[in-house]
Formats: C-alpha cells, sequence, structure tokens
C-alpha cells in the first residue's frame, strides 16, 4: 500500500511537471485567460460598485467580488480540462499512457496539480490587477498559502469533474457543450457576486450545496475580511469533493478511450 501510494505521488509529479512544461513553452493561454477576470473586476465590479445596490457588509463591491473573479477564472480554466483528455485519446497518447503501469489516479492527480499551478498564474492576474484598481486586500504570507491551497483544491475538484465528463460523453462538442452548461449555474448559483442572504430560498440551498461556493467563502475569508472561523469548514468540503472524484475519475479514466 505504502509503494503504491509513494508511486501515485511520484508519477503524479511527473505527469503535472510535463504538463507544466507544455504552459511555459506557449503561455499565451495565460495572456488570452487574464482578459476575462479583467473585464468582470474592471467592467462589471467598477459599474456596480458605484450604484451600492448589493449589500456587502461594509465591504465595497470591488473587495466583494475579486475572490468570485478568481474563482471563476479558476473553474473556468479546470472545468475543460476534460478537453484535453479527449484530444489525447484522438491523437493517440491516451492510449499509450494507459498501457504503461501508471497507476490511473496519478493520472488524475497529475492533470490536477497541473490545473492548479494554472490556476495560481490566474490569481497572480487577479491580484495584481486589483491592485492596479486599488482594492484593499488582507495579503500576507499565510493568507497567501491559504490561497494557494484552496485554488490547487478548488481547481483539483473541477478538473475532476470535468474529467468524469469528458470519460462519459467522449466527444469535443459533447464536452464543450455540457460545459458550458454545467460552469454557468454553478457561477451563478454561488456566492460569487452576491451574499447568499438575498437569494431566494431554493437557491441558497443550491449554493450551500455548491462546492464554488466554498472556494469562494475561503478565498473571501482569506483575503478580505480576514475572518477564519470557517476556513475549516471550507478545507474540509473541498478536500472531500477532491478525494471523491478523483476515485470516480480513476475508475473512469480508461473508459474515454472505449
Amino acid at each position: 500500500m505504502f509503494h503504491y501510494v509513494v508511486k501515485t505521488i511520484s508519477k503524479s509529479y511527473v505527469l503535472a511537471e510535463m504538463e507544466v512544461r507544455k504552459l511555459l513553452h506557449d503561455p499565451t493561454e495565460l495572456v488570452s485567460r487574464a482578459l476575462q477576470p479583467i473585464l468582470w473586476l474592471g467592467i462589471f465590479g467598477e459599474a456596480l460598485s458605484k450604484i451600492h445596490a448589493i449589500p456587502t457588509q461594509g465591504y465595497s463591491y470591488l473587495q466583494f467580488i475579486t475572490p468570485g473573479i478568481l474563482t471563476q477564472s479558476v473553474v473556468f480554466l479546470a472545468i475543460f480540462y476534460g478537453l484535453y483528455i479527449i484530444m489525447d485519446r484522438d491523437s493517440g497518447i491516451l492510449q499509450k499512457l494507459l498501457v504503461t503501469p501508471t497507476p490511473r489516479l496519478a493520472l488524475v492527480w497529475g492533470r490536477m496539480i497541473s490545473a492548479g499551478v494554472r490556476g495560481l498564474s490566474q490569481a497572480i492576474i487577479v491580484f495584481l490587477f486589483a491592485l492596479v484598481l486599488r482594492v484593499p486586500l488582507h495579503l500576507t504570507i499565510w493568507s497567501l498559502l491559504g490561497v494557494l491551497a484552496i485554488i490547487m483544491l478548488g481547481a483539483g475538484f473541477f478538473t475532476g469533474l470535468s474529467m468524469i465528463i469528458a470519460s462519459i460523453v467522449k466527444t469535443r462538442e459533447r464536452f464543450m457543450g455540457i460545459g458550458q452548461v454545467i460552469t454557468q449555474p454553478l457561477f451563478f448559483a454561488s456566492n460569487a457576486i452576491y451574499p447568499v442572504s438575498i437569494m431566494p430560498h431554493w437557491l441558497q440551498v443550491a449554493s450551500n450545496a455548491n462546492p464554488l461556493s466554498y472556494m469562494v467563502d475561503a478565498l473571501r475569508g482569506l483575503v478580505v475580511t480576514g475572518a477564519t472561523a470557517g476556513l475549516g469548514l471550507d478545507f474540509l468540503v473541498l478536500t472531500l469533493a477532491v478525494l471523491v472524484v478523483s476515485a470516480i475519475s480513476a475508475w473512469l479514466y480508461p473508459k474515454v478511450v472505449i
């Protein structure tokens, strides 16, 4: 068992490093993905901060929305990771990986770690632009370490979810359609751009069951409010969610090629 765990972790690191190298060789994806959070913060956030229509518990709307936009950027990046699996299958790379003795869980974790690293690059972009807009944020070594952990967990969960979808639908067209259908409801049925308290009851229930809400809540506590009372629950929910989708993804992974 111990040997399997060590092997899985080491293989996950190797696969994640391979994915990150692709990003370093072609950083244009980071530039293109930087546009979305900049537009949300610079236009949507600035506009709504002027009208004071949304209660934000004494914080400016830009402060309130910054963790939500960061979460959105990470989720939108991670949820389409399953597309890379379909592309690897079509190019024959996936079949070669599946015949190696690499644990299936390592294939899943490697993708999750890679998505987390890309998510951290989004965090840098969002925080730098927030500083340009003079958004007061509570940034310390400990809060940044917490942000790192939350982004890795959140990116891991949504990457695993996307891999499950890719294993089921198997085609790029279907995956793209389902990806869009899932991401938009998840984002708007969360506390990313408005507090849960102003939602109708049925949407509050959906928000409380939405892992994205726990990701936003943790990031908001770390970099805006400084409140740490709910961090334990946020970490617990996200960790359990990652473990569940990891197991399901590893079980379904070989089925992509069928």
